[in-house]
């Protein structure tokens, strides 16, 4: 039997939402969560991405369905080096040094496709120079974006919503580019992913941008801050988990600062929006028991619209780092490690769509579920 026959889709809900937060070379495991969630007919018609998810993110929106996986794989191994990968029997201190390696190496060399190394290095050009303000060129990304993406389906009215999360550098205020908003470019896609101070700000029409993970690294705020019309099923994938252990070195506490700061916080944004919806429903409840006349009022019709509500379901899918990834793990492009976090997507995937209880539409407010319990 299929992996599609055997997670052939019984649901109720109107939209499918996947939410892709940051991550660098973790990446990966998104793209495996997506092959799962496609075999299995969960095709969303929304994308909402930041740094590599909203890389992710457009290469699937960017294509037609039949090409998207093929074309994530191509980004995959187009950016991921084969290097050796350690023999088994090194066990996790041969891992352990692998990675360490290999995260050397991007960060010396760069990595093919993605970004280059500057030179003369920052430090060493002029103050304002558009060389000065990064580590790296992304100029490869570009034109990896514009090989693997079609710009036109990404903005045609058949492709699937699209938003990407980034930074005003001179307001800091966090944007969405939205393909139902305005035309979304390859500038859009880079500018998600603009982290400083490794890679440069992205101009788009005067002002500059940086990546939005340095404000929120997941874009589930945004899906949920819309307010959605219909009943929802989100499938929410972080690459960053929000529980650890204390640390007992540097490297670990530079871990365990990387994990907190760019961890979701689902729990405050489900609770936040979970409160929104009793004020809603009570707003319809209350719209109902007005008179006629009350209710033609502007103000109150006005009420009515905020009143709307729609069930939501998030799945939540979390990367758990294996023990001899260290705090460069977000850096650590070698092919090897990124099988290895494609094919946990695949895993962890394949397990929660065995799992039934989140398939159903709730009967009102919000639901979390993740891998291990419901939330």
């Amino acid at each position: 039997m299929s992996e599609r026959r055997k997670f052939e889709r019984r649901d109720g809900f109107g939209r499918t939402a996947l939410v892709l937060q940051g991550g660098g070379a973790l990446g990966a495991y998104q793209a495996g969560v997506y092959e799962v969630l496609s075999e299995a007919g969960y095709e969303p018609n929304w994308i909402a991405g930041i740094s590599i998810g909203g890389i992710n993110a457009a290469i699937i929106v960017g294509n037609k369905p039949e090409d998207r996986l093929p074309h994530l794989k191509e980004f995959w191994r187009w950016i991921t080096p084969p290097f050796m990968a350690p023999p088994p029997e090194m066990g996790e201190a041969g891992h352990q040094n692998f990675n360490r390696i290999s995260a050397l190496a991007a960060a010396l060399f760069g990595v093919p496709g993605f970004f280059t190394p500057r030179f003369p290095p920052a430090f060493m050009q002029p103050q304002g120079a558009p060389g000065a303000l990064s580590f790296y060129d992304t100029s490869p990304l570009r034109a990896t974006l514009e090989r693997l993406i079609d710009f036109d389906l990404i903005n045609s009215d058949s492709a699937p919503r699209l938003s990407l999360g980034a930074v005003n550098i001179r307001s800091a205020n966090f944007v969405f580019f939205d393909n139902t908003e305005r035309r979304i470019t390859s500038n859009h896609v880079m500018a998600s992913a603009a982290l400083p101070p490794a890679f440069p700000p992205i101009e788009i029409e005067g002002e500059h941008f940086w990546d939005g993970g340095i404000v929120s690294n997941t874009p589930l705020s945004y899906v949920l801050g819309e307010g959605p019309k219909e009943d929802t099923l989100v499938f929410q994938v972080d690459l960053f988990g929000t529980r650890g252990e204390m640390p007992r070195d540097l490297p670990e506490v530079e871990q365990r600062r990387k994990d907190i700061s760019y961890s979701s916080r689902t729990r405050l944004n489900t609770d936040n929006y979970h409160q929104k919806h009793i004020l809603r429903r009570a707003i319809s409840t209350l719209y109902e028991h007005l008179p006629i006349d009350v209710k033609q009022r502007p103000e109150i019709q006005a009420l009515r619209a905020y009143g709307e509500h729609h069930a939501v379901s998030i799945v939540h899918l979390i990367y758990r780092r294996k023990n001899y990834e260290y705090h460069s793990k977000d850096w650590e492009f070698s092919r090897a490690s990124m099988r290895e976090h494609w094919q946990a997507g695949v895993n962890d995937t394949r397990r929660t769509l065995r799992y039934q209880s989140w398939s159903k539409v709730p009967a009102e407010g919000v639901q979390v579920f993740d891998l291990m319990h419901v939330a």
